[in-house]
C-alpha cells in the first residue's frame, strides 16, 4: 500500500477541525432566538452588488435552519442565475453567518427553484429601490 501523502493527511484534520467555540449540546430555545436574531442582522451586511439593498430584504435567502449539531443551513438564490457574483455570494453569506456566534458550521446552497421575481422583496426593499 503507497504512503499517503501528508498533505491530504492535513487536509482531512482540517475538515473535521472545529475552531468555532460554540458548544457542542443542541441550542435551547433561547439561543435559537438569538441566534436567529443574529443571523438576520448579518445577512443584511451582504449586498448584491447591482441593487443596494440587502439580499435579506431583496428575498434571496429561501431557508435558514439550525440543526441540533448547530450547523446551520441557509437556502440562497440569485436574481438571476447569469449573476456575475454567483460564485462569490454564497461564499459571502457563509461568512456573515459564521460570525454568529453559537454556530458550529454554515452551509449554504444556491437553488433556483422557485425563481426569484421581485414580489419576494420586503416593504423596505421596494421602497429602498422606489418602487412602492
Amino acid at each position: 500500500m503507497p504512503a499517503r501523502d501528508k498533505s491530504a493527511v492535513v487536509a482531512e484534520t482540517r475538515d473535521v477541525m472545529d475552531v468555532s467555540g460554540a458548544p457542542i449540546e443542541p441550542p435551547t430555545d433561547g439561543e435559537i432566538a438569538r441566534i436567529t436574531h443574529d443571523v438576520v442582522v448579518e445577512l443584511k451586511t451582504v449586498y448584491d452588488p447591482e441593487i443596494p439593498t440587502d439580499i435579506y430584504e431583496l428575498g434571496l435567502i429561501y431557508k435558514v435552519e439550525l440543526e441540533d449539531d448547530r450547523t446551520l443551513l441557509v437556502d440562497m438564490t440569485l436574481t438571476a442565475p447569469g449573476c456575475p457574483v454567483a460564485g462569490e455570494m454564497p461564499i459571502w453569506v457563509q461568512e456573515a453567518c459564521q460570525r454568529v456566534e453559537g454556530i458550529r458550521r454554515v452551509e449554504v446552497s444556491m437553488v433556483f427553484d422557485p425563481p426569484w421575481t421581485p414580489d419576494r422583496m420586503s416593504e423596505e426593499a421596494r421602497l429602498e429601490l422606489n418602487m412602492l
